[in-house]
């Protein structure tokens, strides 16, 4: 959560005047669901009844190439950013799916 606060500010302050509104909104999703997963981690960290281990790797992922991939992609406009970003996308799903698969095979 600290390095979402700080990527945050970043933006906000230190490429505001240097990027688009277009790439700006890009670099903003990123952070914005690096903050989404951190509380993800967040809650996986008080289950202890069911597997959380793979729903935290599909969350590692999905944040490594969803809102790295948007963040770095904003700043340098290297496509090959932009073609990552869906796998992040997939692999924050895939996170979720687990998380409700195994929580539904504990109960």
């Amino acid at each position: 959560m600290a390095l979402a606060i700080m990527l945050g500010a970043f933006g906000a302050h230190g490429l505001e005047k240097t990027l688009d509104a277009k790439k700006l909104a890009v670099y903003e999703t990123g952070v914005r669901y690096l903050i989404y997963h951190s509380l993800g981690f967040i809650m996986l960290s008080f289950i202890k009844e069911i597997k959380t281990n793979v729903s935290a790797l599909f969350f590692a992922l999905g944040i490594l190439l969803f809102s790295f991939g948007c963040m770095i992609y904003a700043i340098t406009a290297v496509k090959f950013f932009a073609m990552i970003i869906p796998v992040g996308g997939l692999s924050f799903i895939l996170g979720w799916l687990a998380l409700s698969f195994y929580t539904l095979k504990a109960k």
